[in-house]
């Protein structure tokens, strides 16, 4: 027993002990009393330091912190907004058709000005548009004004800082509050993303798809979901650990929209508010670092407001030339999320 700290979980079905050298020892098919074990021996060894906040949530260990002031002197977008966040103002290209499955939706319409494909099929990827033809096609879209406020990264919004995943819409939409800010709606989240222009990508020349820029087009990792709970377990972190391919907000210098927002494609799905009525609010913006979409207008609806996964994070909003009032939290540096009554 001298060489193994004994700490055995059973979850799904997988039983794993602690090591003393911090490694995790993974036994298939085990009972609660150790016996019945089958199956070889292994050893995972985490490649991040972990931490998992209020029994919930997962995210990396990082040194690296840039105070918000000297981010915003830096960068220069923040304007009459609060401290970390960037300032958005111009008119948004609207939809010209109501209906959600219409060709001629903006997204659509993008579509018909590749003329490079990586993958035609859902989760349709592109590696070049046409910009001559996107202009010409795009002229006769009406627009809207907008004016709001939006954080500079992912959450906690700190560059250095890994952005928060494993985030449930409810607990995205806690997260915002604490801040005296609130959830982005899709069309706030979208512009942010795509500017006046309405780019397909936020970054480079807007119309060539670059995995070097933003974090995208990873090779896709299986998950095995039953390792993912308890949420609090170190099952569950070395899951994060293993599927984790993101990085540090900011690490990707180039990976900055018209207004001077970053990783708004790739990194980490964003949680959002939907604008269509009469549907469920949780949408995810943005893709993640997988081989997805990945580009500024797709909006994936497919998850309620409770489904919470290894890929997810969330990015708030607020009203310009508003302060926000933040509540008192536990920790400092990272506001939590409220505790669910």
């Amino acid at each position: 027993m001298d060489r193994w700290l004994l700490r055995l979980l059973i979850g799904g079905g997988v039983a794993f002990l602690a090591t003393a050298a911090g490694g995790i020892a993974y036994l298939a098919s085990g009972r609660p009393d150790g016996s019945g074990i089958r199956g070889a021996l292994s050893v995972y060894h985490p490649r991040f330091p972990w931490r998992n906040v209020r029994g919930r949530h997962w995210q990396i260990i990082s040194t690296e912190l840039e105070e918000p002031s000297d981010t915003d002197a830096r960068e220069g977008t923040r304007g009459s907004c609060p401290v970390g966040m960037v300032e958005v103002a111009g008119n948004m290209l609207q939809d010209p058709e109501e209906n959600p499955y219409s060709e001629g939706r903006v997204d659509f319409m993008q579509q018909k000005t590749c003329i490079e494909w990586i993958q035609r099929e859902y989760p349709e990827r592109c590696a070049k548009f046409d910009k001559g033809a996107w202009l010409a096609l795009r002229a006769s879209l009406k627009r809207k004004p907008m004016h709001y406020c939006i954080d500079r990264y992912e959450y906690p919004n700190l560059a250095g800082q890994y952005p928060m995943i494993y985030i449930s819409w409810y607990e995205a939409k806690d997260l915002c509050d604490e801040q005296g800010k609130r959830l982005c709606s899709e069309d706030e989240w979208t512009f942010a993303c795509e500017g006046e222009e309405g780019r397909p990508y936020p970054y480079g020349d807007g119309y060539t798809r670059d995995p070097g820029k933003c974090v995208a087009d990873q090779v896709w990792t299986p998950y095995n979901e039953k390792s993912m709970t308890p949420r609090d377990s170190e099952q569950a972190g070395n899951e994060m650990d293993r599927l984790w391919k993101g990085k540090a907000s900011g690490a990707q210098a180039e990976c900055r929209s018209p207004f001077g927002v970053y990783d708004m494609t790739g990194n980490i799905d964003e949680w959002s508010v939907s604008v269509r009525e009469g549907e469920r609010p949780s949408i995810l913006k943005g893709g993640y670092w997988g081989p997805v979409r990945t580009r500024c207008r797709p909006t994936t609806r497919s998850h309620d407001q409770n489904h919470a996964f290894y890929q997810q994070g969330v990015r708030c909003c607020g009203d310009a030339g508003k302060p926000v009032t933040r509540a008192a939290v536990g920790e400092a540096a990272t506001p939590l999320a409220r505790e669910l009554q």
